[in-house]
């Protein structure tokens, strides 16, 4: 597979969405100066867009490993929360997807790694998602990106929905509920990570645990519905 190259602005991203991509140096700044200066300052130029790429790059391909039997050819996707897209970059190149992205267009102030029911933070600039995407290789007419606040998402039925480390980890799934039961088949697949896997056992006829996380913030599982 093509490798995932970022550049500042692109990388600068990727660490607020990933603080593991950084060094244990910057993770201590972080801690004695503060997030908000971290996210102005700290992650965007105490950084190497070098050595973010590559461990960029290794953090996707794993992702891909770990879901990539629950993908197909030309199978429909829906990310919601990608962040600047590696996985989906992955997942195009293997698979050949139409890939829809759902996404806030903004950077909040201040980090803040909560969960709540209201989805106010955002890390992300979708001018600059969207060229990273053609830049890796991805063809205009095989991703749509949708702007959340605009309140314009896409209709369409899809065969897998994807939403690793923002549905339900730190946003409330009752956010997307009646919308996703519009858009999933009986058949369709999400997977995202949560903090209560055991919810989800309520909405879905089957639910498999494929991750457990216990080195985060959030203690979370990542998990597999289908049957909705």
């Amino acid at each position: 597979m093509q490798s995932l190259k970022l550049n500042r602005e692109t990388a600068h991203l990727a660490v607020l969405q990933r603080i593991e991509l950084c060094n244990p140096i910057l993770k201590k700044f972080r801690k004695l100066f503060g997030r908000y200066f971290f996210t102005a300052i700290l992650s965007k130029y105490l950084i190497s867009p070098s050595k973010i790429s590559k461990n960029y790059h290794k953090l996707m391909t794993d992702e891909l490993y770990l879901i990539e039997k629950y993908l197909k050819t030309n199978a429909k996707v829906l990310s919601i929360g990608s962040g600047v897209g590696g996985l989906e970059i992955l997942i195009n190149q293997k698979f050949n997807n139409h890939i829809s992205f759902i996404e806030r267009n903004f950077i909040s102030k201040k980090i803040k790694y909560g969960w709540d029911n209201k989805n106010q933070e955002a890390y992300n600039n979708l001018d600059l998602l969207e060229q990273f995407l053609i830049k890796n290789g991805v063809k205009k007419e095989k991703f749509k990106i949708y702007d959340y606040d605009k309140n314009n998402l896409p209709q369409s039925k899809f065969d897998v929905i994807i939403s690793l480390y923002s549905l339900d980890y730190h946003y409330e799934y009752n956010l997307y509920k009646d919308y996703l039961s519009k858009v999933m088949k009986p058949e369709s697949i999400l997977i995202l990570d949560t903090i209560r896997p055991e919810y989800f056992n309520e909405i879905f006829k089957k639910v498999e645990v494929i991750k457990k996380d216990f080195d985060t913030v959030h203690k979370s599982k990542r998990i597999v519905c289908t049957n909705f």
